[in-house]
């Protein structure tokens, strides 16, 4: 999870998850949505890729990435528990 976290702390890591939200894309279709070279943009792909929030299939000469909402929904329900008992200490 510790790279799940890492992955999140940058703002375009974070923008690529929104966009792939909607849909899956290809590394092209999400590189015009940013002012950043390509290669940028695949170093970007890869650490979310590491850290297991996407994943990718290759679709004849490309390279389609999704969501893996396995691991989003682990980070996600880790933040909550830790919500959950603030919270509480706050009820007291």
């Amino acid at each position: 999870m510790n790279n799940s976290f890492k992955a999140l702390a940058d703002p375009t890591r974070r923008q690529i998850i929104r966009l792939l939200r909607d849909k899956d894309m290809t590394a092209g279709e999400i590189a015009e949505c940013f002012e950043m070279s390509k290669p940028s943009i695949s170093h970007h792909l890869n650490a979310l890729k590491a850290a297991g929030l996407v994943q990718d299939e290759r679709q004849g000469q490309f390279i389609r990435y999704t969501l893996n909402t396995t691991v989003l929904q682990e980070v996600l329900s880790w933040m909550l528990e830790l919500t959950e008992g603030l919270q509480d200490k706050k009820g007291k």
